[in-house]
């Protein structure tokens, strides 16, 4: 089995201090490092209980990676590791963003230390004001022809119109690194708009977290990915194949029959922004 580290992890845990970071393999697959502590313990809990689920809906399940279980893995001191299908395997020139949904990321049950923690971070960044904060992102830059990233400190300082401004940017076509060009969202309609878009994608979440009580998913991310390849070779909006998955289910907890408004709440809002984005794609590049 061939292994390497993934060439566009945009957020999470990377290999630092001599441990683990995640893998990919040929085959389609993606391993995660299963933390020592009970975030580990707890995120193949939510894994299992989510897969055997029969409460789950259907069409739901597309929305989260495919669980294949755990297994220890050569060359990374034996670790565990939780194996879940690569989302990025069939994307050439993969555009990629990972948003922390919910008005907070600390869970009730976490120590005062923890909580402070989150706290500092939700309260200086977008994630009180605006329900999400972008942790990452990484677009293919079609003037320089190369992938562009930010840095996270860079993602950690925006307010909540550098976000929008960063939802713009990444569904555009012009140079990203230039940090005072203003994003033309060239490919909005294809990613965000197309009828199987994000937005749509992100509205038949919506209807479902509308009513699900058994999940409250804190701390818990969106990804959103697109094919550029596609959009270089000005094919039609479906090859562009916009995606949407939940990822990052280590503070899960058991819904108790309770709505989780917090993820609620912040998905109503990062819907609003890409509805807004829609509506007026050429806003900020006229201003």
């Amino acid at each position: 089995m061939q292994l390497k580290a993934p060439e566009h992890q945009v957020a999470g845990h990377i290999a630092k201090d001599g441990k683990p970071g995640p893998l990919v393999d040929d085959k389609g697959r993606f391993f995660k490092p299963l933390q020592g502590d009970s975030r580990g313990e707890n995120e193949v809990k939510f894994y299992e209980s989510f897969s055997s689920n029969t409460e789950v809906p259907e069409h739901i399940r597309r929305y989260f990676p495919v669980y294949h279980g755990t297994q220890a893995v050569e060359g990374s001191d034996g670790a565990a590791m939780i194996v879940l299908e690569n989302l990025l395997a069939d994307y050439s020139k993969p555009s990629v963003m990972d948003v922390k949904m919910g008005t907070r990321t600390w869970y009730p049950e976490a120590s005062e230390e923890y909580i402070q923690k989150c706290l500092k971070k939700d309260t200086g960044t977008t994630t009180v004001s605006a329900g999400f904060r972008i942790s990452g992102f990484e677009v293919f830059d079609h003037k320089e022809l190369s992938f562009w990233k930010p840095e996270r400190k860079l993602l950690r300082g925006l307010n909540v119109d550098g976000a929008r401004l960063t939802l713009r940017k990444f569904v555009s076509s012009n140079s990203l690194s230039d940090i005072g060009s203003k994003p033309d969202s060239a490919f909005a309609s294809s990613v965000y708009g197309s009828s199987h878009g994000i937005l749509t994608q992100l509205l038949e979440l919506k209807n479902w977290f509308e009513n699900q009580t058994l999940y409250h998913f804190n701390s818990c991310s969106i990804l959103m990915v697109y094919e550029n390849e596609s959009i270089l070779k000005g094919n039609d909006d479906d090859d562009a194949r916009p995606q949407v998955k939940l990822v990052d289910f280590a503070h899960v907890l058991d819904g108790n029959g309770v709505i989780d408004h917090n993820f609620l709440g912040g998905l109503c809002s990062f819907i609003n922004f890409i509805r807004d984005i829609l509506q007026s794609p050429n806003e900020s590049a006229e201003s």
